[in-house]
């Protein structure tokens, strides 16, 4: 079962879409669940990751397959992460599927879909805790575009 999706110590999302709902006044919302409805940037949201996980970026780095001086740029916010850029550094976390769509949300990417073949493959292998060089194997294997290619698009939902 799917942990319920929230950010940080916050409500569900689902709790707070309710009150949405039942909410006659959309300023009186937004007034009171005004601290719930922070997200967490991404260099944030990596720095939190490497704390929880008590790991260091060049580790991280290194095990997702990104340039070294790119991967500590993407740390550092100076620049902006492709969605394939943010899968392989799900990879390098070892993050489980849940954890890579939370990822994903916080540097505004799409999530990953099972009814697109190479999502379904890249959800498998965060499911079963793949490595990199593991996923991009499967995903050769299937023809499918590898991690990082620059020829594939994905359409931002």
């Amino acid at each position: 079962m799917e942990k319920e999706d929230r950010f940080e110590n916050g409500i569900p999302t689902s709790s707070l879409l309710n009150r949405l709902f039942k909410s006659s006044d959309l300023n009186d919302f937004l007034k009171e669940n005004e601290k719930e409805m922070v997200i967490p940037t991404f260099m944030e949201h990596l720095d939190r990751l490497c704390r929880e996980r008590n790991v260091i970026r060049e580790h991280v780095i290194n095990r997702s397959g990104i340039e070294r001086c790119f991967g500590h740029q993407l740390f550092r916010g100076t620049r902006k992460p492709s969605r394939d850029n943010v899968l392989r550094l799900a990879f390098g976390f070892g993050l489980n599927v849940e954890e890579t769509q939370e990822l994903l949300r916080s540097a505004k990417k799409a999530p990953l879909y099972p009814r697109i073949k190479r999502d379904a493959a890249i959800i498998f292998g965060l499911s079963h805790q793949q490595t990199i060089m593991e996923i991009q194997s499967v995903l050769n294997d299937l023809e499918l575009s590898l991690l990082g290619e620059e020829k594939y698009e994905h359409t931002e939902r």
